[in-house]
């Protein structure tokens, strides 16, 4: 069996025979569907075995039972049937043309298979001169990688548990999205800041989530594990999505068929000028939208937004070059009215500029939809290093929160992990951001909320490690692997309950003089009527949270005691340097 950092490397090593030949915004698309494909072809004879055995066992001879297991009725739950062709024997067995033979493979499996696939793997062409080079050249590769695909084995049988390979594939999303620089944010939201919102939004089985900019999917995904690390079914969730790029769509869906979720509703299309949930010319309503639209879209629909049919943007219509408002407003209109929420990365520039976008910003602060505005560290994001905020709008606000607005500013001092190129949120600075807003900021339920969400944690990984080792059957190296793993994330669990409380019971410098406490420094409840009447709808995080510790008051007293007793230590010095000057002669 392969464990997650094997098959990481295998897979990262598939992107090798390319890097330097192609672009990793080109070929990325490529790389994940040899990986699908590898994977529908070993299921498919996991299955094809078992079908086999049934039958011989019944009764049947081995002619009979080859020609029932060519019967696609007989493959199903995540088993795919393929045709002949599309098989990675045959695939292997092909001497020449090999990319119009990986083309042909997954056009059929997708005409074989068109409820899950359709769409999704036909628009990914091998056969591209362009791309990968001359004939000869893209044979090469082509064999290259059939050959690399051959040697990792991606059956039930193989991994340790099917999540073990969409994990795998989100880390190929998100190496790809580091390497495409300014790109990958396109299709690719960092996991820190994805769990974060997810937390923050804390969906419930039954519900309806969606992503109307969903990318490679990664928020919908882990919406479901949300829902499964408190021992829920999140196969009893509604997951839907949209998303412009058609690529970065086929990417989604395949994604969601990996982790699991083969019903997720993902569909292709432009939000803004053509939303694809609708009924009967109304937006579709969900329990939970969550996004990480485009920062500041220039073209984002600006020249429909006055003829909208949904009359999505009655609040105002939000500047033409910039796009930010108008997903919010989307988003606003698309959550279920008295007890929806809706999560959404934005950057800073909506919270107060001024126009069009301040008037958007009066009408929800005057409808108290705004719950919590969260600002994050810069260099947190693919492809721009400016910081950005997490609003959260709620329908269904809680009685002591009505009229309110939470303030967090988690963008200094040590609320996230520095590193070279980009900064990380890891699981206290979560755990930090969550257990405030969960708590509304109390300082007698802070604590008690954070240990909560982390216990959950702890009850989640546990569970995963009994799954993995049951897996294992015995194979004594693959159950030392496993619970090593286990430790060292049970470790960082302990480490960040553990950095979580002491933070909680530090101290810091106030400005107007003293000591304040952590949540002082970092957090604020606001009177809605404040923001709008003192504050003219400015939601600036630092007009009402001052994170940043003042400088050291100046003792007069004592430093003129300091300059007094160093005056005197200079006046003894001069005096002893003159009697040596003296002796030798030198008076002056």
């Amino acid at each position: 069996m392969l464990t997650r950092e094997e098959l990481n490397r295998q897979l990262w090593g598939a992107a090798d025979i390319l890097r330097g030949a192609v672009d990793a915004s080109d070929f990325k698309n490529h790389i994940l569907s040899l990986l699908f494909l590898k994977r529908l072809s070993d299921v498919f004879f996991e299955r094809r075995e078992q079908i086999l055995q049934e039958w011989q066992k019944a009764g049947k001879t081995i002619q009979q039972a080859e020609k029932i297991a060519e019967d696609p009725d007989e493959y199903s739950d995540g088993a795919y049937y393929l045709p002949v062709e599309s098989r990675w024997p045959s695939l292997m067995k092909v001497a020449e043309n090999r990319a119009e033979a990986i083309d042909k493979a997954l056009i059929a499996i997708e005409d074989k298979n068109s409820r899950y696939l359709q769409g999704v793997l036909a628009g990914v062409r091998f056969n591209d001169e362009r791309r990968f080079g001359d004939a000869a050249t893209m044979d090469g590769l082509m064999q290259r990688l059939l050959l690399h695909f051959s040697k990792i084995p991606l059956g039930n049988r193989d991994l340790l548990e099917p999540d073990v390979l969409g994990n795998a594939y989100e880390f190929l999303i998100e190496r790809f999205a580091e390497s495409a620089g300014k790109k990958g944010g396109e299709f690719y939201t960092p996991f820190g800041a994805v769990r974060l919102l997810v937390e923050l939004l804390d969906p419930k089985e039954e519900m309806r989530i969606h992503d109307p900019t969903c990318g490679s999917g990664g928020m919908i995904i882990e919406c479901g594990r949300h829902i499964e690390e408190r021992g829920g079914n999140p196969r009893n969730l509604t997951l839907t999505g949209q998303e412009k790029n058609v690529g970065t769509w086929a990417i989604c869906r395949l994604n969601m068929l990996l982790h699991g979720f083969p019903d997720a509703d993902i569909r292709a299309g432009d939000t803004i000028r053509n939303p694809k949930f609708t009924t009967h010319g109304v937006l579709d309503a969900f329990d939970r939208v969550i996004a990480n639209p485009p920062f500041s879209l220039k073209d984002w629909g600006g020249d429909v937004a006055e003829s909208d049919p949904y009359k999505r943007f009655e609040r105002g219509i939000p500047p033409k070059t910039k796009g930010d408002m108008a997903f919010l407003l989307h988003m606003v209109e698309i959550v279920k009215e008295r007890r929806g929420m809706a999560g959404v990365v934005l950057p800073h520039g909506v919270l107060f500029r001024g126009g069009s976008e301040a008037k958007i910003r009066d009408s929800l602060l005057k409808e108290d939809l705004i719950e919590a505005v969260i600002g994050l560290p810069a260099q947190l994001f693919f492809g721009t290093g400016i910081p950005a905020a997490l609003v959260i709008c709620n329908w269904n606000k809680a009685k002591e929160r009505k009229g309110h607005i939470l303030f967090i500013d988690a963008s200094t001092e040590g609320l996230y992990r520095e590193g070279k190129s980009r900064n990380f949120l890891d699981p206290v600075d979560i755990l930090r951001i969550a257990a405030i807003f969960h708590a509304w900021a109390d300082p007698k339920k802070v604590k008690p909320t954070g240990l909560e969400i982390s216990g959950v944690w702890s009850q989640a990984l546990k569970r995963h490690h009994k799954r993995q080792t049951a897996k294992a059957r015995g194979d004594k190296e693959l159950i030392m692997l496993i619970q090593e793993e286990f430790e060292r994330r049970d470790q960082e669990f302990s480490v960040a309950e553990a950095a979580f409380v002491e933070w909680l019971d530090q101290s810091h410098p106030a400005p107007g003089g003293g000591k304040r406490t952590s949540l002082e420094k970092h957090t604020a409840v606001v009177p809605v009527k404040d923001v709008l009447k003192e504050h003219k709808g400015n939601l600036n995080i630092t007009r009402y949270v001052d994170a940043v510790d003042p400088p050291p008051r100046l003792d007069v007293k004592a430093e003129l005691k300091k300059l007094r007793q160093l005056e005197k230590k200079r006046d003894e010095a001069e005096a002893k340097m003159d009697e040596l000057l003296k002796e030798f002669g030198y008076e002056g």
